[in-house]
Formats: structure tokens, C-alpha cells, sequence
């Protein structure tokens, strides 16, 4: 499956600098079979709905995201390497 994505400049030099994560090891979440979605109830307007996924990247890091669908394209706001209980749930989930 090909996924399209929609990069904000900021964001790709912000996920880079502040957390360690490139453009491409951010793109390859959504590629992990195992991918563990939330809807982002915190975060969500009623002009846009956010998501949360958790999932191993091509570096074999387990990762949050934090993202949006925007004319069908994956928008990345922020991504991340996920926190110990972050790391649980998506473990304890893919074990499902």
C-alpha cells in the first residue's frame, strides 16, 4: 500500500532536532503491521480529528505519533520515542 503524506517544514526540523526521529524513520510507522491507533480525544476539534499511533520504525524503535488526516494524507504533527508505559501498552496491544 502506497500512503501519502503532508510534511509541515517546521515539523520535520523539530521531530528531528528535539527528538531524534527523521522524516523517513517517522514515514515508516505506518508501515508496521502492529501499528497501535487512539483517537486523540484530547487533542481532536470538531475541524479536525487527531490520532495517536504507536509503532516499531525501519530503526527498530518503538515510536508515538502524533498525527492528522488532511485530503487524505497522513499530516505528522509530532513524533517521538515513546515512554516506558508508552512501550507497555504497545507491547502488551501487539501481543493481542
Amino acid at each position: 500500500m502506497v500512503l501519502e503524506f503532508d510534511w509541515d517544514q517546521w515539523n520535520i526540523q523539530k521531530n528531528e532536532s528535539k527528538h531524534g526521529v527523521s522524516k523517513l524513520e517517522a514515514e515508516s510507522l505506518f508501515y508496521d503491521e502492529d501499528l497501535i491507533l487512539f483517537l486523540d480525544v484530547r487533542h481532536s476539534t470538531t475541524k479536525e480529528t487527531r490520532y495517536i499511533a504507536y509503532a516499531t520504525s525501519y530503526a527498530h524503535r518503538v515510536l508515538m505519533c502524533a498525527f492528522t488526516i488532511r485530503s487524505k494524507q497522513i499530516r505528522i504533527i509530532s513524533v517521538r520515542g515513546s515512554s516506558k508505559k508508552e512501550r507497555t501498552v504497545y507491547e502488551e496491544e501487539k501481543r493481542k
